[in-house]
């Protein structure tokens, strides 16, 4: 972990969100945040009054691959420098319910302040509090605007490794884009004509079973409404039809 400088902070300009951990007191959740942070693609960690990260201990046996760069790149920081040079947002579970207040109000939910952020063009520091307490009053008045995860109104209280964890995963597109270990494979619908000899069967089968006649029409519209809505794609499609051919035929019992 680097000391911050005596001089300004050399701060870049940069898409993605800084993570700032504000006097945390397990060594551990400052490695489950880098964790996370790397899950994620972030890669800026910064730490105000951080207990002491021992390479040997708790932060890094958390921190996963995060041990090799996010962790070891901390910079040590001061709630002062934090809020004078970076934008800040302030993580907290409690709001105030309307405008009476502006200390906690008003405030966003992480997914729609990954819609917003990319118009801000500071450097952007998420801030995340203490574990019991989360952030004061007095640091959050200093702070340039507020998040909130939504939860049971009845219990909103979330650990601050699963806060962070929470938060960073819906701002993911703001590091990754749409580049993550899912493969991007289109999901095709079936041709119209395969999708017909499928009904097809469908009404073969029907009469196979003897089904009502006066109950065909209205089931076979049915059938087409629920797999319509399916969109099944062309391998679906063939290995249904192939099923319900069987079913037609009722093959003797082997």
């Amino acid at each position: 972990m680097t000391e911050e400088p005596s001089t300004a902070l050399n701060i870049t300009d940069r898409t993605s969100p800084a993570v700032a951990v504000v006097d945390a007191q397990s060594p551990g959740n400052v490695g489950t945040i880098a964790r996370a942070m790397k899950n994620f693609g972030f890669e800026e960690l910064l730490l105000v009054d951080p207990p002491e990260l021992d390479p040997d201990g708790e932060a890094y046996g958390f921190a996963g691959h995060a041990r090799e760069d996010v962790l070891p790149g901390a910079d040590e920081i001061s709630f002062e420098s934090l809020v004078e040079n970076y934008h800040t947002v302030g993580c907290t579970a409690v709001t105030n319910e309307d405008d009476s207040s502006h200390v906690r109000f008003p405030y966003t939910t992480p997914a729609d302040l990954a819609d917003r952020l990319p118009s801000v063009e500071a450097s952007t520091a998420l801030v995340f509090g203490r574990e019991r307490v989360g952030l004061t009053n007095e640091e959050l008045a200093r702070i340039d605007e507020i998040c909130s995860i939504p939860a049971n109104a009845d219990y909103p209280v979330l650990n601050l490794g699963q806060a962070a964890t929470i938060t960073l995963y819906e701002l993911r597109t703001l590091t990754l884009g749409d580049e993550t270990q899912l493969p991007d494979i289109e999901r095709v619908r079936a041709p119209e004509p395969t999708l017909e000899r499928f009904y097809d069967q469908w009404a073969a089968l029907l009469e196979e079973i003897n089904h009502p006649k006066e109950k065909r029409e209205k089931t076979m519209r049915m059938v087409r409404r629920v797999f319509g809505r399916a969109d099944l794609t062309e391998r679906e499609a063939n290995t249904l039809l192939g099923l319900l051919r069987r079913a037609t035929e009722r093959p003797a019992d082997e």
